[in-house]
């Protein structure tokens, strides 16, 4: 659908048209088929992104389709309601905005949050491990300090802080913009006594803390893949994504300061994403173990604190 073709459409004439959720639910999947819209910011097909925004848009929990089936679909519309889909539809299409944006919530670890332009659109597979204690690697044992690195809007620090109930987390990131949506967040979930904002370029202001464990999904799109996304990822900070010719740019900075920053038995993890294959070819030695999830991602690595330190100084020397 170009923008002249949906700039002209009669949204009274839609509303009148139009009467149920299912109704409207059908008349978004057209309109997102026929805008040839990009999918990846918590759904991958036009019918689960149209459910997603009119359920939103409703203040209706996706939930309910599970306790009431179809039923709640053939709910009827206000006027007002409909009209307020219409314009939301619209501008997903015409500006290729993506959902979490146009509503001000994603979700992560099953919790929502608050998200804007400030911050990139929660998408980690570091959900899984979390939801899994990290269990692989750190056993039954809580970890009382938490580091997360790069937190944007704070959604992993959050997570992590109700993962481990006892433990501190310090949420770390360059962009005092980010910071501020973290904050709103941390605020929104009752934890501003465990979880922590700090603005710094990655451990910079960090001197004397150690962390049980290190968490970062740092920026690690290469250019090329820069050059490549689809229009609705340029809605996201580019500072958030960008990370030099082979997106590793941050993540050797975080593994030269980590082994500093681990405690003795201290693990790290780091999302690279498409990055990984860079990594081989940059640290063919580097003993890391790459995390193979269930659900679905890829490009997560972990390392322990010891053979880092192992492995600097052997390249060190």
């Amino acid at each position: 659908m170009t923008t002249d073709t949906f700039s002209e459409i009669d949204a009274e004439q839609i509303a009148e048209d139009l009467h149920t959720i299912l109704d409207m639910v059908r008349w978004s999947v057209s309109c997102f088929n026929q805008a040839e819209l990009f999918y990846g910011h918590g759904t991958d097909n036009p019918w689960d992104e149209a459910v997603s925004l009119v359920l939103q848009l409703l203040h209706l929990h996706q939930d309910l389709t599970l306790q009431t089936g179809d039923q709640l679909f053939h709910s009827r519309l206000t006027k007002a309601e409909k009209l307020k889909i219409i314009a939301i539809v619209k501008r997903r299409a015409d500006e290729r905005i993506p959902v979490p944006y146009l509503t001000n919530q994603a979700w992560f670890c099953d919790l929502p949050f608050f998200v804007d332009e400030r911050v990139l659109i929660p998408r980690s597979p570091i959900a899984e491990l979390i939801q899994n204690h990290f269990e692989e690697w750190i056993g039954d044992s809580e970890p009382q300090h938490i580091l997360d690195l790069c937190t944007g809007g704070g959604c992993i620090a959050i997570a992590l802080a109700y993962a481990f109930e006892e433990a501190q987390v310090d949420a770390v990131d360059i962009s005092q913009d980010a910071l501020d949506v973290a904050e709103l967040n941390i605020t929104e979930h009752e934890l501003n006594h465990r979880v922590y904002p700090i603005k710094s370029d990655l451990m910079e202001a960090l001197q004397g803390q150690q962390y049980d464990l290190i968490v970062s999904n740092p920026p690690y799109v290469d250019a090329e893949d820069m050059d490549d996304l689809p229009e609705e990822f340029h809605h996201e900070p580019e500072l958030a994504l960008a990370a030099g010719a082979d997106g590793l740019d941050l993540v050797d900075d975080i593994l030269r300061q980590a082994p500093i920053h681990l405690t003795e038995n201290g693990w790290l993890f780091v999302e690279v994403g498409n990055s990984e294959v860079h990594m081989f070819s940059r640290y063919p030695e580097l003993p890391i173990q790459w995390v193979e999830f269930e659900n679905g991602g890829h490009g997560v690595f972990a390392i322990s604190k010891n053979d880092l330190v192992e492995y600097w100084r052997s390249v060190d020397h």
